[in-house]
């Protein structure tokens, strides 16, 4: 189990820094939305999206990343849905709301995610 818990520990900070680097683009530009992600509807972003996104993604990095230097059973469930309502917001963008186009801006998030919602869900710590 000690070896399984390094991989995800490591996972999780990588994951963390990836996702801070968004919340630095997404801050600092919001036409990195519609560039990279929301290429559907660019003319919806705005600045405000822009930093609800970054907000969101910066929270979802410090609970991954905390998970990532002590993990316990409940922050632990806390990074998995983390994962689970990322991936139902990637999803529903690209399926439902049609806001996204499946570009490698989209594809690669939703891989990242389901595998790491599919990875870990059945594993306890």
């Amino acid at each position: 189990m000690s070896c399984f818990l390094n991989v995800l520990r490591g996972w999780l900070v990588i994951v963390s820094i990836i996702a801070m680097g968004n919340t630095l683009q997404s801050s600092r530009d919001h036409t990195f939305l519609y560039e990279k992600l929301y290429t559907g509807q660019a003319k919806l972003l705005n600045v405000l999206q822009a930093w609800t996104f970054g907000i969101w993604t910066l929270l979802s990095s410090v609970i991954r990343c905390l998970c990532a230097i002590d993990i316990d059973k409940m922050l632990y469930h806390i990074m998995l849905w983390t994962f689970l309502f990322a991936l139902g917001q990637f999803l529903s963008e690209l399926f439902v709301f049609r806001n996204v186009a499946p570009t490698i801006g989209i594809l690669a998030p939703l891989m990242v995610v389901s595998q790491s919602w599919e990875c870990w869900l059945g594993s306890s710590t």
